[in-house]
């Protein structure tokens, strides 16, 4: 999201690849920050070194149980604007937080790395890690399903700015690089040594069951179309300080993507 108004429902346009000059140095999020030794062993590093030094890094975490993650989530997705509501990722509504279920417009725990890319399901572990979980209304998180991300399709009901094909999900241009940055950070965490698929990245659309999400390509463009935002930072703060106790490498320094991937 790329201001207040970012929240309100947002439409598309064509991706455009861009050229991001990243800040090299640490930024804090609102309202906190983290110790500047916390990225000490990544600093100067790139390629599978970075990828690897990042692993060391974010895989010291504490786990919730899945059913923590609802109470997780009405922290770490709260609306700015209303404290008694959250901000539904792909949808841009706000809705309150009571209303978390399975039923008809309520809102659920939205997968973005698809749980059944590795099939890992919702047992504590990458199916419960609230760096790539997010509040979604019912029937669109059902609309995306397990799809991989991409460009293009028809617009996705309920989801104004949201487009879907067979085996596509492109969200809205507000939160396009908050979505690859989750799954950057699920590539770096799981790498396949504590008894969790190894998760990776790879630049195809029909991935199924297989450990992979993609489209990389395309993912990398958004992360540098759509830069971390105050509602993204502010995020990655609350899940360091009170859940989690890691942090998404990618919120922070966006540019280590590239050097990873591109």
């Amino acid at each position: 999201m790329t201001s207040p108004t970012a929240f309100a429902f947002a439409g598309t346009s064509p991706t455009t690849t861009t050229t991001t000059v990243w800040p090299t140095t640490t930024t804090s999020a609102p309202g906190g920050g983290y110790d500047d030794t916390y990225y000490r062993t990544a600093i100067g590093k790139s390629g599978t070194a970075l990828k690897t030094a990042l692993n060391g890094i974010v895989r010291t975490q504490t786990k919730l149980s899945y059913d923590q993650v609802w109470e997780a989530l009405k922290v770490t997705d709260q609306d700015p604007a209303n404290s008694a509501n959250v901000i539904l990722l792909y949808s841009g509504r706000s809705q309150a937080k009571t209303t978390n279920g399975g039923d008809a417009n309520d809102w659920n725990r939205e997968h973005v790395w698809a749980k059944s890319h590795g099939d890992f399901g919702t047992a504590t572990g990458p199916g419960t890690d609230v760096h790539h979980l997010r509040p979604e209304d019912v029937s669109v998180n059902a609309n995306r399903g397990n799809k991989d991300f991409d460009t293009g399709g028809s617009a996705a009901g309920e989801a104004p700015g949201n487009y879907t094909d067979a085996d596509s999900w492109e969200p809205r241009n507000a939160v396009k690089g908050d979505v690859a940055r989750m799954l950057f950070y699920m590539a770096v965490r799981y790498e396949g040594g504590d008894g969790w698929p190894d998760l990776e990245m790879n630049n195809a659309v029909n991935n199924g069951t297989a450990p992979y999400h993609g489209r990389l390509s395309v993912l990398l463009q958004w992360n540098a179309q759509d830069p971390p935002d105050a509602f993204e930072k502010r995020r990655n703060q609350v899940i360091y300080e009170s859940f989690q106790h890691n942090r998404n490498p990618f919120v922070d320094h966006p540019e280590w993507a590239t050097s990873i991937w591109g």
